[in-house]
């Protein structure tokens, strides 16, 4: 199958754009700020938001072929991958970051990979830490017999970052500021060069500029963005910052006041809202907007990235 051939559109009826939802909160409200969400939670019930953005160019690129990524043993990213395989009739593979015993009997995410037919290889940790070292992925694909395309974790290549341009295309003249959960950083790569008027250029009149919130702590991601995107624009691109305070411990990781903040918001507006990255994302711009950190009449857009899928 040629990358000509795979009609993604056809195959698997996305809903793009993405809707733009305005809703009335009166956090926001009362410092004047109007709130708008992204709902790229609606663009495929099963490889919603950010995975479709990314997976969708590297399906295209794969072109049939087995489709080798990697993943934690809860990664959204696997299970989307797995979901597309089924779907489309590809082989997946997912390399898990993990023990193969300890993680038997498997939780909910790894089983439903492993019902799409996805194959599992697990790793240790020391391993997993270096796959991207070109010994230890041969090393890895050597477990895989034939030629298969590789993609990296939570899908965030160049490919990737250049389809969630798109997603900043949808947004330009809509919002002053949006706001988006970090995890490997390809999404707000693609989102800040989408918004932007070119590389290195600040968006016209102060519109358009992204806040990531990433779900990991380490203080490494700022790095990561900008090699992706010189990967894929050429150079940095957009206006973008990160807000590291808000990843309540690190990957998966939660806490009361995170957990009741989610709910309520879940109550008032009767969004589910996706733990690991959405209530992160929506916990760290409401806190902002109590600081003040926007002028009134600022419009933001927080980006739906995903779906709980565990609830």
């Amino acid at each position: 199958m040629t990358p000509e051939a795979l009609d993604l559109s056809t195959a698997l009826r996305p809903r793009l754009p993405s809707p733009l939802q305005p809703v009335e909160d009166e956090r926001f409200s009362r410092h004047g700020i109007r709130l708008l969400l992204k709902r790229d939670d609606l663009i495929h019930p099963e490889l919603p938001g950010n995975k479709w953005r990314k997976l969708a160019p590297n399906l295209h690129a794969a072109a049939g072929r087995p489709l080798l990524t990697f993943g934690g043993a809860y990664s959204n990213h696997l299970r989307a991958t797995a979901a597309a395989g089924r779907l489309l009739g590809f082989e997946t593979i997912g390399v898990v970051r993990g023990d193969e015993l300890a993680s038997r009997p498997l939780n909910p995410s790894l089983t439903q990979c492993a019902a799409d037919g996805m194959r599992l290889l697990f790793v240790d940790r020391a391993t997993y830490r270096a796959k991207e070292d070109p010994q230890v992925l041969a090393e890895i694909l050597r477990a895989v017999p034939g030629d298969v395309y590789v993609v990296p974790e939570g899908g965030s290549n160049a490919l990737a970052a250049q389809s969630c341009a798109a997603l900043g295309r949808e947004l330009h003249h809509l919002a002053d500021v949006v706001a988006v959960a970090c995890g490997t950083g390809g999404t707000l790569a693609g989102l800040a060069a989408g918004l932007a008027p070119g590389l290195g250029a600040p968006p016209a009149e102060g519109r358009g500029s992204v806040i990531g919130f990433p779900v990991l702590k380490g203080g490494f991601l700022a790095g990561e963005i900008r090699a992706l995107q010189e990967k894929a624009f050429g150079g940095r691109a957009g206006d973008w910052s990160l807000d590291d305070r808000f990843h309540f411990g690190g990957y998966a990781r939660s806490a009361p006041a995170l957990d009741a903040f989610a709910d309520d918001f879940e109550a008032r507006h009767q969004l589910p809202v996706e733990r690991v990255y959405v209530a992160k994302m929506l916990y760290g711009l409401t806190t902002l907007v109590a600081d003040g950190a926007f002028p009134p009449g600022t419009a933001v857009a927080a980006v739906i990235t995903g779906q709980d899928a565990s609830r």
